[in-house]
């Protein structure tokens, strides 16, 4: 029903423009036909009338639109398309030609009804192709339409995938830190089993909320969660610095993407070391560029810039396709990192309302 109505209504214009301009057509032919008459003062109302056989031909030509619909519905080739209107402006002229003759006899010799018969054929051209026009226009709207949904479509499919793609990696991730856990420390692992519970519980809720969008203070509490269960496996090696904006909180931003750039620098920069390490997570306001910025780095072994575009690796992967997706341009990850100089992911998406 939406789109019918949208398409009716630049419809409904093109009659409005049509009824006006031939009502002003005929207004003009009324007037200049009466100037010798208006500049003697006097107006002929006999004569003013003739004009009116006019009228006739509006609404006859108005039957081009009809016409311009059947031909669309049968998808008819160019070609035939112009030999049906061809003809049709024949006919018109004929018609035309016929009701001349019916109001002012024939008179006058055939060679001067030529001139006026080639009138009405050019009058039936221009209509038609003006007709044309406008169904074009609209037919290329509504393919514009379409492919927009269609692009939207696909969009929201591809993110639906990739948010089931990241969700089973997250929970595999976990659980295997759980079961490590349970090997070391069961009463560490019963706590993890109870923070594991509340970090589904998000995961979940965002799923049956059907959006895909949380606020900052969400994500970094689901982070801190995240981070605490881990912390229970890594004991004194993990050390976290928080330097957060506090204006920063309230922005959406995807759910979920915060936290697989924190399990991506867990994973390389204190899983394979025994040796202590320090992860920073910041978030800024980019007031002047209407950006919001979340890094996560580490002091870990970092690692040569051109291997991670060659990896394979899931996390950072995903969340930059992500963002690509939601914001297009104005979203991505830029990634700093060298051999023996840490790894520092920054991701900067624009303001709600930027």
């Amino acid at each position: 029903m939406e789109s019918k109505h949208a398409h009716d209504i630049p419809t409904a214009r093109m009659w409005r423009f049509y009824i006006s301009g031939w009502v002003i057509y005929l207004i003009l032919i009324t007037f200049v036909t009466q100037l010798e008459n208006l500049q003697q003062g006097r107006f002929d109302w006999h004569s003013a009338s003739d004009v009116l056989w006019s009228a006739p031909q509006g609404l006859l030509l108005a039957l081009t639109w009809p016409l311009g619909g059947w031909m669309e519905r049968r998808k008819l080739s160019p070609l035939a398309v112009f030999l049906c209107h061809a003809a049709c402006a024949l006919l018109y002229g004929f018609l035309e030609y016929l009701m001349l003759w019916m109001m002012f006899g024939l008179n006058q010799p055939p060679v001067r009804y030529i001139w006026p018969t080639l009138y009405f054929i050019m009058t039936y051209v221009v209509i038609a192709a003006v007709f044309h026009t406008v169904r074009m226009n609209a037919a290329a709207r509504r393919q514009a339409a379409a492919v927009q949904q269609a692009h939207s479509l696909l969009l929201a499919s591809e993110l639906n995938a990739l948010r089931n793609k990241l969700n089973p990696h997250f929970l595999f991730n976990t659980l295997h830190s759980i079961i490590a856990l349970t090997r070391k420390n069961p009463d560490a692992a019963e706590a993890a089993l109870f923070q594991f519970s509340d970090m589904l519980r998000y995961v979940l809720d965002t799923e049956k909320s059907g959006s895909d969008r949380v606020t900052l203070d969400d994500e970094l509490r689901f982070t801190r969660d995240y981070l605490e269960l881990e912390s229970l496996r890594l004991g004194q090696r993990l050390r976290v610095e928080w330097e957060l904006d506090d204006d920063a909180g309230g922005h959406p931003l995807p759910a979920l993407s915060l936290q697989p750039l924190v399990e991506n620098s867990i994973k390389h920069a204190f899983n394979p070391h025994s040796r202590p390490g320090t992860l920073s997570i910041r978030t800024r306001i980019d007031d002047a560029g209407r950006r919001l910025a979340l890094t996560v780095g580490d002091d870990g072994p970092g690692a040569d810039p051109d291997a991670v575009r060659r990896s394979n690796g899931l996390g950072i992967r995903t969340v930059e396709r992500r963002l690509q997706l939601e914001y297009g341009a104005g979203g991505g990850l830029a990634i700093e990192t060298a051999p023996g100089a840490g790894f520092v992911v920054t991701m900067s998406i624009p303001l709600a309302g930027a």
